[in-house]
């Protein structure tokens, strides 16, 4: 897609997202890309401001941090709020590693997956080496997927190391 159409496609999407907000009385929080387009944002800037473009003013947008959504945001004046994951394994290089079919995990290992991004801003990366993530002082919001399997045990552990993050650093 051209970064017109890309532009376009958000506006629609994003439009068409408001007006069920609308009709419910909700306002629209944040805007977070998904999918493909996702990871094509992180590794394309022209992409990443394609598609910021269509993101109505003053409204947040979710990303990986270090990546050129980032990067987008930030020269588009869009506040960007720093993504990390409950539930997906991070490359040597702070990518996401998307499996085509969800693998299980263990209640332990979500809770050291996450409690390591919170307290260190980092990640031990598929091939064992530990990545920084630069999430900076931006605000963060964590990502779990319902289509993973045992989803809800992975929301109830990725909660309760947030929880214990927050109490532990008096927010």
């Amino acid at each position: 897609m051209s970064p017109e159409e890309l532009t376009a496609m958000t506006i629609y999407q994003v439009g068409a997202l408001k007006g069920f907000l609308d009709a419910e009385g909700v306002p629209l929080h944040h805007v977070k890309p998904h999918g493909v387009l996702y990871g094509m944002m992180c590794r394309d800037y022209d992409t990443a401001k394609a598609v910021m473009q269509g993101i109505p003013k003053g409204t947040p947008v979710f990303g990986l941090a270090g990546t050129n959504m980032e990067k987008a945001a930030n020269d588009l004046g869009i506040t960007f709020w720093a993504e990390l994951y409950g539930d997906v394994k991070y490359s040597n290089d702070g990518m996401l590693v998307i499996d085509r079919k969800k693998k299980p995990w263990k209640t332990e290992d979500v809770r050291d997956h996450v409690s390591q991004q919170l307290n260190t801003q980092s990640v031990t990366a598929t091939d064992g080496s530990v990545v920084q993530l630069p999430v900076k002082e931006y605000p963060i919001s964590i990502c779990c997927h319902s289509d993973s399997p045992g989803c809800l045990e992975i929301i109830k552990t990725t909660k309760e190391v947030i929880d214990k993050f927050n109490k532990d650093h008096g927010r």
